[in-house]
C-alpha cells in the first residue's frame, strides 16, 4: 500500500552542526544518531541528515515516497519518462530506497519499509 510522502532527507557537509540545528527546529531529539546518518521522527514524518550527501547525488532535500513494492514502482517510473538516479538499494534494517528524476529534473525517492 502506497501511504504518500513520508520521509525527508536532508544532505549536510557538517552532521554535528545540523544536528544542532534540527534539534532546535524540531523541538526533539533523534531516534537515530550515527557519524553518517542523523534521523528524527515527528508523528508519522521521518526527518533525516544525510552525511556527505551531496556527494551521493543529492542536490538538496529528498521527499521519499512510501511504496509498497519498490522495483515495481520504479519500473513505472522509468516507463513514464523518469531518469533512474539510483537503483533500488538496502539503507539497513530491510529499509529499500531508490531515486529518479521527473522529466523537469525534479528528484524523487522511494521508499519501502520491511
Amino acid at each position: 500500500m502506497n501511504q504518500g510522502f513520508t520521509t525527508i532527507l536532508y544532505p549536510v557537509r557538517d552532521i554535528s552542526q545540523a544536528k544542532k540545528l534540527y534539534n532546535q527546529l524540531l523541538g526533539v531529539q533523534p531516534i537515530m544518531d550515527e557519524p553518517y546518518y542523523v534521523g528524527y521522527k515527528i508523528g508519522n514524518q521521518d526527518i533525516g541528515l544525510v552525511l556527505n550527501g551531496f556527494e551521493q547525488g543529492m542536490t538538496g532535500a529528498t521527499t521519499y515516497y512510501n511504496v509498497s513494492d519498490i522495483k515495481q514502482s520504479l519500473k513505472s517510473l522509468r516507463e513514464a519518462g523518469a531518469e533512474v538516479e539510483q537503483e533500488a538499494r538496502e539503507v539497513g534494517g530491510g529499509k529499500l530506497v531508490a531515486a529518479a528524476r521527473d522529466l523537469d529534473g525534479n528528484m524523487l525517492g522511494l521508499i519501502q519499509m520491511p
